[in-house]
């Protein structure tokens, strides 16, 4: 085996990045190359014998130091460095790396972890079923075995690979927000079927949906009443009564009080006591839900601590 990098002669270095990034590349990397020349560098390759992973290496090292001289002579190139067949992993959020080693083997897996810092390889390890993470603990500590010409051609295709995979903005793991903000387009017999389904299947999830899903229920059970005054004044008093119905004498009576005197002494009472279409109900309760979300968006409230039961001071 050839261990010694400084003995080699021009036309073996040659020969080695030959047989590491294959003949045509090489042809392509290398210009200018008689067929004389080319069925030399064959024929030395054939007599070379086995090559140490860490000559390769260099020689790799030294000739992307050539080619990187080249592009800067030409006003192409940026700093050099070591040869970086995963630089491209840096670019990649943990969505993608997760992504990208989807049905990947142990050796390609424990290939990519070694490139990553510790948070990272973490990650990727804790996303593992149980026997391929300790085939790919194993490879780990096996790395040094694969040749040198390996690690570069797994780096070219998971990087071609990488190119497929999907922009962060251009998907979405979906879950309990999701579901809630769906769920507030739907009119509140869709809502609460679609909820108790939910409750029934998954109660899980249930939970976490709750926790981002308003209803004007919400706001009359577990909103402090500093807010619900506020709201009753972002909604018209004309669609109070409106939004009333279905409430309680005793409930209706104590939202009339948080009223300004001037706005309970011009309450619509008359309407309060007809009949109202659901979709009518619906639409001025809407508005209750629509302005509290406004709120929080203004930074007002946080409706995630109110809707998950946590304890609120007045």
């Amino acid at each position: 085996m050839i261990n010694d990098y400084h003995m080699l002669s021009g036309i073996q270095k040659v020969a080695i990045l030959f047989s590491v990034v294959g003949e045509s590349l090489a042809m392509s990397l290398i210009k200018g190359l008689s067929k004389t020349e080319v069925r030399k560098i064959r024929s030395t390759l054939r007599s070379m014998g086995t090559v140490s992973f860490n000559v390769k290496k260099r020689v790799m090292e030294e000739f992307y130091f050539g080619f990187l001289s080249e592009q800067v002579d030409d006003g192409q190139g940026n700093e050099g460095g070591p040869i970086q067949p995963f630089e491209f992993l840096s670019e990649l959020n943990d969505e993608q790396l997760i992504a990208l080693l989807d049905k990947e083997e142990p050796p390609v897996i424990a290939m990519i972890l070694a490139q990553l810092d510790p948070d990272k390889k973490m990650l990727i390890l804790n996303k593992l079923e149980p026997t391929l993470k300790g085939q790919v603990l194993i490879e780990l500590g096996s790395l040094d075995d694969i040749p040198l010409e390996g690690i570069i051609e797994v780096g070219a295709r998971l990087k071609e690979k990488s190119t497929y995979l999907p922009r962060t903005a251009e998907f979405s793991r979906g879950g309990a927000k999701e579901i809630a903000d769906t769920l507030s387009g739907m009119n509140s017999n869709e809502q609460e079927r679609y909820m108790q389904t939910l409750q029934n299947e998954d109660p899980e999830l249930y939970a976490s949906v709750k926790a981002f899903f308003l209803t004007f229920d919400d706001i009359m059970e577990k909103f402090p009443e500093d807010i619900v005054r506020t709201l009753l004044n972002t909604v018209e008093l004309d669609l109070l009564p409106i939004a009333f119905k279905g409430l309680d004498e005793e409930k209706v009576n104590e939202l009339k009080d948080f009223l300004p005197q001037k706005k309970q002494a011009m309450y619509n009472d008359d309407l309060a006591g007809k009949p109202q279409p659901k979709r009518e109900v619906d639409n001025a309760r809407k508005l209750f839900v629509d302005a509290a979300k406004q709120m929080e968006k203004d930074g007002s409230l946080n409706l995630e601590d109110i809707l998950s039961g946590g304890e609120m001071i007045e």
